[in-house]
C-alpha cells in the first residue's frame, strides 16, 4: 500500500563526478545517495521544462541552458527556483531509502482541478558489478532521451487552459509516510497528505512518454491527461 505526499524540491551538484574509476560494485558506495543525487538534479531539469512547454509560466521567466549535451529551458525566478530545490531537497532522503515510488507534477487549471500528471515512476534494481565509463554514458544517454521526449510532449498533448499552477506530489510506501510524519527536512515546508482529487483524475487519458532501464535505476514517465479540459 502506499501513500502520496504533498512537498516541495532541492537539487544537488552535477553528481557524474562520482564515476571516475575502475568497476563498481554495491560496496563501494551508497548506491542509494548516488541514485538520489542523479535522480534529483534530473528531476530538477525536467521540472522546469514541463513547466516551460506546458506554459504554466510565462516564456520571459525562462532562459536556454545546455543539460545533459542538449538545449533546455530553465526558469530565472527565484521565488519559483527556490520552490523547486526545496522539494527535491525534502525527496532526496526517500529517494536514498529506495521509498519513492512516483514523483508527479500535476498542473492544475483557475478552480486548482488537475488538466495534467507528469508521473516518473521508479525503481532500484539489483546493481550490477559495472564500468565507472560505461555507468555515466549509459544513464546521461537514457536521461537526455527523456528530457527530449518532454520538449516535445506538447505535440501529444492538448492546449492547457490559462491561469493553470503546478504541485508536486511524491507517492511513498506506508511505513516511509509514518516516518515521514516526524521528519521536517526544512524548516517552515513540512509534509502534506495530497487532496484526492490531485491524486486520482476522473476521464483522463494515459499517454506513454518513455522508459529507461540501468543498473541503477528504472523510470517510466507517462502523462495522465483530462479528456475535457474546458
Amino acid at each position: 500500500m502506499s501513500e502520496t505526499l504533498l512537498f516541495s524540491l532541492k537539487v544537488v551538484a552535477s553528481i557524474f563526478g562520482y564515476f571516475t574509476m575502475a568497476t563498481l560494485t554495491r560496496q563501494d558506495l551508497n548506491f542509494g545517495q548516488v541514485v538520489a543525487d542523479i535522480l534529483c538534479e534530473f528531476l530538477e531539469v525536467a521540472i522546469h521544462l514541463i513547466l516551460y512547454v506546458r506554459d504554466v509560466y510565462p516564456s520571459g521567466i525562462f532562459q536556454k541552458r545546455k543539460k545533459y549535451n542538449v538545449p533546455v529551458q530553465m526558469s530565472c525566478h527565484p521565488d519559483l527556483n527556490q520552490y523547486i530545490q526545496d522539494t527535491l531537497h525534502c525527496v532526496k532522503p526517500l529517494i536514498e531509502k529506495n521509498e519513492a515510488e512516483k514523483v508527479v507534477v500535476v498542473i492544475m487549471d483557475k478552480e486548482h482541478r488537475p488538466v495534467e500528471r507528469f508521473v516518473f515512476e521508479i525503481s532500484q534494481p539489483p546493481l550490477l558489478s559495472i564500468s565507472s565509463e560505461t555507468l555515466l554514458s549509459h544513464v546521461e544517454q537514457l536521461l537526455r532521451a527523456i528530457i527530449l521526449k518532454i520538449s516535445v510532449c506538447d505535440a501529444v498533448l492538448d492546449n492547457n487552459p490559462p491561469g493553470c499552477t503546478f504541485t508536486v506530489l511524491v507517492h511513498t510506501r506506508e511505513a516511509a509516510t509514518r516516518n515521514m510524519e516526524k521528519v521536517q527536512v526544512i524548516k517552515d515546508f513540512p509534509w502534506i497528505v495530497a487532496d484526492e482529487q490531485e491524486v486520482h483524475m476522473e476521464e483522463a487519458k494515459l499517454i506513454p512518454l518513455k522508459t529507461m532501464t540501468s543498473d541503477i535505476l528504472k523510470m517510466q514517465l507517462y502523462v495522465e491527461e483530462k479528456t475535457q479540459k474546458t
